[in-house]
């Protein structure tokens, strides 16, 4: 990459961290935040679910508006809509301001996310796309990990303390994006791909299963339905199997976001230089498989510290490489490719922690279980893909 492309994938791994990075800031503190305004478990899994299901709801149309008016002003937009969610939710007394703040920060990552990675597709080569959307996920990945610790120590100020300094710093964020970030994108009166904006989101959806990317999509929808069902439960599982402390949650969690930020940074780009980004996919689809298979016969904390561990780095290769074939394959349609890819990963984060929450209080392993079905079936499906198509990203 040249200096110039290395200064932009900073800004945007800047900003990406920043954005993760303040949302995480609030986790250490939400039981007892929820428990002072007298709330719980419910509002907490609707925090979740509202979030998801409003960048849900927005990302495909941010996607086309990033290919219609550039991607600095969805970027500055998505971080000025994280900056008034976060100052609601620290202004926030009651259940319902809680649930507008998310709704708010849920419009705000669908403005933000799509177009960060079609900046990317902008300012990278197709050799180069691949380090560039791990540089990227390696930000977000860092900003969840560093997000928490940065929380907890804060909220010896307060417990709202920390909500303040997540507004504040998004604040930053905003103004850093405005003045340091260049528009990407050429925007004409012939920006965007075709797409009715009278569709459904169903038909957008529909449209999608007609892309040469439809398959990259449905394995986000898949790797996000997993990981955040397993991510929803392994606090419970942890401390019902083991008697696991909060401190040993939180060194599991700590240790994973370090693997994914270490393979994001380092690994990515050599295995996809090496073997291509389909190989990649069946190879990391079968090692989350063989995770979610291990995780059954878990019987200490320490083995099931590894299975995590084998689960979270190849998640961690597989989130940017998506990001890059779908990129590669969308050709002229980057946004609204991007969008599409954002709105496949909520409805995972919706259907996820839902269905893992419904099928814990049934049997514990239920929620595992379910997520190596979907792993087996999503392989099997991939190979199949990649065999028909004989995948072949190349420049048009």
């Amino acid at each position: 990459m040249s200096s110039d492309q290395r200064k932009k994938i900073i800004v945007l791994m800047i900003n990406m961290f920043i954005a993760i990075g303040s949302f995480g800031i609030i986790i250490p503190i939400l039981p007892a935040y929820l428990q002072s305004i007298g709330q719980g478990g419910t509002a907490a899994g609707l925090m979740m679910g509202i979030f998801a299901a409003f960048q849900f709801i927005f990302s495909p149309l941010a996607g086309k508006w990033s290919d219609m008016y550039g991607r600095k002003k969805m970027i500055t937009y998505g971080l000025i809509g994280l900056t008034i969610a976060s100052f609601i939710f620290y202004v926030s007394d009651s259940v319902l301001t809680l649930y507008i703040s998310r709704a708010v920060g849920g419009i705000g990552a669908a403005l933000l996310v799509p177009a960060i990675f079609a900046y990317v597709a902008d300012i990278t080569t197709f050799e180069q796309r691949a380090k560039g959307n791990s540089y990227v996920s390696a930000a977000m990945s860092l900003g969840i990990v560093v997000g928490p610790g940065i929380g907890g120590f804060l909220a010896e100020f307060g417990i709202k303390f920390p909500l303040l300094v997540s507004a504040l710093v998004s604040l930053v964020a905003v103004i850093f994006s405005i003045t340091i970030l260049k528009e990407s994108k050429v925007v004409t009166e012939n920006s965007g791909p075709m797409v009715n904006d009278n569709e459904s989101m169903m038909k957008k959806i529909a449209r999608t299963s007609k892309m040469p990317y439809f398959i990259p999509l449905i394995i986000t929808f898949v790797m996000s339905f997993g990981l955040i069902a397993f991510e929803s439960v392994i606090g419970l599982y942890l401390d019902h199997e083991f008697q696991s402390t909060a401190k040993d949650i939180a060194v599991m969690v700590t240790a994973t976001g370090i693997v994914s930020v270490i393979a994001q940074l380092f690994l990515v780009e050599r295995i996809v230089n090496r073997f291509g980004e389909a190989s990649v996919l069946v190879t990391f689809v079968g090692v989350c498989a063989t995770g979610f298979l291990l995780s059954l016969f878990a019987s200490s904390y320490s083995f099931f510290f590894i299975v995590s561990l084998v689960i979270f780095l190849s998640t961690s290769i597989l989130r940017p490489v998506l990001n890059t074939l779908i990129s590669k394959l969308a050709g002229n349609e980057q946004g609204f490719a991007m969008g599409m890819n954002n709105a496949y990963m909520s409805i995972g984060n919706i259907m996820g922690p839902t269905l893992a929450g419904v099928l814990y209080d049934v049997n514990i392993m239920y929620p595992f279980i379910l997520g190596l079905i979907f792993l087996i079936i999503t392989l099997a499906i991939t190979v199949q893909w990649r065999k028909k198509s004989a995948v072949k990203v190349t420049a048009a």
